[in-house]
């Protein structure tokens, strides 16, 4: 996610590291690398203009010039802007309590609308509601069905009703909705390759007859600047209370994330990242700009580690961390949790002090597979007791793991090396306290990343 924007930023911020004294005219220098940096990014050039002008004022001041550590005190300034930039996190989907909240999905065709009604009915179905999905779409082939499959996997009804208008749809949607106690209704509608007049007649229709308590603009952050132009467009001539990027971890630059707050002055609500329906997370300006300056995201690694991590598996471990009863059952469990919390790259991103370097590790995700494969294929009776391996043994499970003894040699000294360690630690409460966090999220060694 950000990877050349945070790279260009991260190379420039080391040059003035790298200065004993800072000046108004190097500051200035720097500054116009940052700016070009942004721009490559495909920032908007006003946004950039702006920003530019507001970290200037900033930073030619005594402020830094006179600062114990300027180099980090730039840093520090262009972190601030950026928050600005992206403006206050607004998270928040206002409920209504005597009626079902309506939230209508909008955007241009491609842009991930109805996925995203998935990921959204997923997200509100851990807030305790129950959502009802509406296939307003009846332009695209096939968007009925794929909202039918989505809400079969999420156990989440969908409305839906083939060779009628989208209004109607809605209209009905909403009367099923309070007769089956459904309290959100989530409207999938139509798109368009790109804007035109018949496109947003449908949609001021719906908006106008359903007067939806929530209009959400859905846009793929990796088309950049045509994202944050189709935003303005949309906004003007429908209005909407919120974005939705889509695809933001295959984005590298981030124009649309850095531009769209600031050319509409509609916050961004959640972000897309990933395929899977659990994959949208609420957008936090502080985090992402922490993120794109390479400064790791603590908070988020923090709450993905408290959704995916079982406390009471967490202190069962702990118990046998302390008896020294650790298995390669346990070892398995710590491995599901981890991929849980997302792809490793992404997650080693988010501790500080990584930043960009985990871009230049070698993250083997399928060697996580095979280890899963290989413990798959023991016995309770080898799972449990790891010292009763022979060759036999050994070649009998890489045979059924798809891998080879060397595969199943390698994962054995690691789970012994990792139980030496925390044997050594015994007794040990900070250390063991240490380990323990290590443990819950990073069960593995040098395999996994090269």
């Amino acid at each position: 996610m950000f990877e050349a924007i945070s790279s260009s930023l991260e190379n420039i911020f080391a040059k003035f590291r790298g200065k004993g004294r800072l000046t108004e005219s190097n500051i200035k220098d720097g500054l116009h690398e940052v700016r070009l940096a942004l721009l490559e990014a495909d920032v908007n050039y006003k946004v950039v203009k702006k920003f530019i002008q507001h970290v200037t004022d900033r930073a030619v001041g005594e402020e830094v010039i006179r600062s114990i550590t300027p180099g980090q005190q730039i840093i520090k300034i262009v972190h601030d802007e950026l928050v600005n930039l992206m403006g206050e996190a607004d998270t928040t989907i206002p409920f209504q309590d005597n009626e079902p909240t309506v939230i209508m999905l909008v955007g241009l065709q491609g842009s991930g609308k109805t996925t995203t009604a998935g990921k959204l009915a997923k997200t509100i179905l851990t807030k305790g509601r129950k959502p009802l999905l509406v296939a307003a779409d009846v332009q695209r082939p096939a968007a009925i069905e794929q909202l039918k499959v989505l809400g079969k996997q999420l156990d989440v009804p969908v409305y839906y009703e083939y060779n009628s208008q989208p209004v109607k749809i809605c209209q009905y949607a909403v009367k099923y909705a309070k007769e089956n106690m459904n309290d959100v209704v989530i409207f999938d509608t139509a798109g368009r390759l790109h804007i035109d007049e018949e496109l947003m007649s449908e949609l001021k229709e719906i908006k106008e007859k359903l007067q939806p308590h929530q209009t959400f603009f859905v846009c793929d952050a990796m088309t950049g600047q045509d994202a944050v132009t189709s935003a303005k467009e949309f906004d003007t001539q429908l209005g909407f209370d919120g974005v939705i990027l889509t695809k933001l971890d295959g984005d590298t630059r981030g124009g649309a994330a850095l531009s769209i707050r600031a050319v509409t002055g509609r916050p961004i609500k959640f972000v897309g990242i990933g395929e899977k329906l659990d994959r949208l997370e609420e957008f936090h300006p502080d985090r992402m700009a922490s993120r794109i300056l390479g400064m790791g995201d603590v908070v988020s690694l923090v709450e993905r580690a408290q959704q995916a991590i079982d406390i009471e598996e967490a202190q069962k471990l702990g118990r046998k961390i302390q008896d020294d009863t650790l298995n390669l059952d346990d070892f398995l469990t710590q491995l599901q949790q981890i991929k849980k919390m997302g792809p490793l790259k992404e997650v080693l991103g988010m501790i500080p002090g990584m930043g960009n370097r985990a871009d230049g590790l070698n993250v083997d995700e399928k060697q996580l597979q095979k280890v899963e494969a290989i413990i798959r294929s023991m016995t309770l009776e080898e799972r449990s007791n790891p010292d009763i391996f022979n060759g036999s043994r050994k070649q009998r499970i890489a045979n059924g793991s798809g891998t080879t003894t060397q595969d199943v040699n390698q994962l054995l000294k690691q789970f012994k090396s990792m139980r030496k360690l925390m044997k050594q630690l015994k007794g040990n409460e900070k250390g063991l306290k240490k380990m323990g966090l290590l443990s819950g999220n990073l069960p593995f060694g040098k395999g996994m990343i090269r």
